[in-house]
């Protein structure tokens, strides 16, 4: 089972694939820089800089023994002394201060004519290349539309509230032309006229009552006039009888 095990296969059988990476290798000790398909260059990447890594450590050591030891793995796997001697006498000063990242891929943009397969460019990574930094204006870009952003907001927000705060007048001016000013003496005047209309209507109250008090005790003694002759006529009639 080949849990998390990924190689490049490229299509072809270990032997082929073997000596594929050997032969690319050799070319690009030889030459620096080689142009090949992006799969290729992925591929070959892992592999020469794990012979890199062999040929930094012999050139750190003081062990004739082991610098040969070294060198021999690397030719094992290059199958090319003349390339592994290079490599080993020559470029290993230039790797000797780098931690890793020996090498350097280009996608090109055109592709290979005929099957149409990515193209790229493979190279050496030297020590005084420092790589490609970030953007000197990239941070403030941001930093400027983040700005541009946060005055628009607060345009947005400013011109909100001036809309309300003349929304605001436009209606308070409206209601105190609708209501007309009233002055003090019209009020007091106005308090004085409920006043006296207060005071006839009970004066009325009063005299209706009075009114029906007087024609009340004049019908009472009519009543028990009526009520006296009747008695009397009952008495006559018994007489008669």
């Amino acid at each position: 089972m080949r849990h998390s095990k990924h190689k490049h296969l490229l299509g072809v059988k270990s032997a082929h694939r073997l000596s594929l990476m050997a032969n690319m290798c050799c070319a690009l000790i030889e030459n620096g820089r080689i142009r090949t398909t992006l799969a290729k260059a992925k591929a070959l990447r892992p592999s020469i800089e794990k012979i890199i890594t062999l040929a930094k450590k012999a050139h750190l050591l003081d062990d004739a023994a082991k610098k040969i030891h070294y060198r021999r793995l690397a030719i094992a796997r290059l199958r090319n002394k003349k390339s592994v001697q290079k490599l080993f006498d020559e470029l290993a000063e230039d790797f000797v201060n780098r931690t890793g990242g020996y090498t350097r891929i280009y996608k090109l943009a055109i592709p290979r004519l005929g099957d149409a397969a990515d193209m790229a460019i493979i190279e050496f990574v030297k020590a005084s290349d420092k790589g490609y930094g970030k953007r000197k204006g990239s941070g403030k870009k941001t930093d400027k539309k983040s700005k541009s952003l946060k005055s628009k907001q607060k345009k947005t927000e400013q011109e909100e509230a001036d809309d309300v705060e003349e929304a605001v007048v436009e209606d308070t001016g409206e209601f105190t032309e609708s209501v007309a000013p009233v002055a003090a003496e019209d009020n007091i005047t106005d308090l004085d006229d409920d006043q006296e209309s207060e005071l006839e209507t009970t004066s009325d109250v009063d005299d209706t009552t009075e009114e029906t008090l007087s024609e009340n005790s004049a019908d009472e003694p009519v009543e028990k006039k009526s009520t006296d002759n009747t008695a009397d006529d009952s008495k006559g009639d018994t007489k008669n009888d």
